[in-house]
């Protein structure tokens, strides 16, 4: 099992929490504005990138076909004005035909009834009945931007849950990471035990680490 695959399975196993995975990366990794459709989901899988442009989303469908079993779909938005990307065909296409764990979209979606009633595992930014045109653009998106993305999220690890979607970056795919994980999962445990049974409080607890006191 490579590392990515062992990081995936620990998160998995003791379903670490997108908060305490963004604790381990020092608070950061988070996707900002992306909210969860459908309550209750958790996710974790490797990242597949691919984007969409200028109000088009012929780019993207030619992209999805390579998804594999698994992936995490991050669809990242440019220069769409606000329109939807996508709706249930292509939802129901990854999810049901392609059996991704799941879908992140940095933008808005469209037929949320119908996902919301699948209760298909998707994060996105919000709504909007207008979507985009599949038509293919003249233009492309600049080549340095598709580069620098594909680098930064394609093969990172998506933990995905109620409060939000984190990423892990390649460079955190270590067994250092792996202790960080493991010691926060301690730690939170230390933390409730502290409060449950030894009654401190959280200023007690988490600040003045009392615990650690002999």
């Amino acid at each position: 099992m490579d590392i990515q695959q062992k990081l995936i399975e620990y998160i998995k196993k003791n379903r670490v929490s997108s908060t305490e995975v963004a604790d381990c990366l020092g608070k950061t990794g988070a996707i900002p504005n992306v909210k969860a459709l459908n309550r209750g989901h958790f996710e974790v899988g490797n990242v597949f990138w691919a984007y969409a442009y200028g109000g088009s989303n012929w780019d993207l469908h030619e992209q999805l076909q390579h998804v594999k079993e698994n992936d995490i779909v991050l669809v990242e938005v440019f220069d769409s004005n606000n329109k939807a990307v996508f709706g249930d065909l292509v939802s129901k296409y990854l999810i049901l035909y392609r059996q991704v764990s799941a879908i992140v979209v940095t933008g808005n979606l469209r037929d949320v009834p119908r996902l919301m009633k699948e209760n298909w595992p998707i994060w996105c930014e919000g709504f909007n009945p207008i979507g985009c045109e599949n038509v293919q653009l003249e233009s492309k998106l600049d080549e340095k931007i598709i580069i620098e993305r594909r680098n930064k999220y394609h093969g990172a690890i998506a933990v995905c849950d109620d409060t939000g979607v984190v990423l892990i970056p390649k460079s955190f795919h270590n067994e250092e990471f792996h202790r960080r994980l493991e010691f926060i999962e301690l730690q939170e445990d230390i933390w409730y035990e502290c409060i449950d049974r030894k009654k401190m409080t959280t200023f007690e607890a988490v600040c003045l680490k009392k615990y650690e006191q002999k």
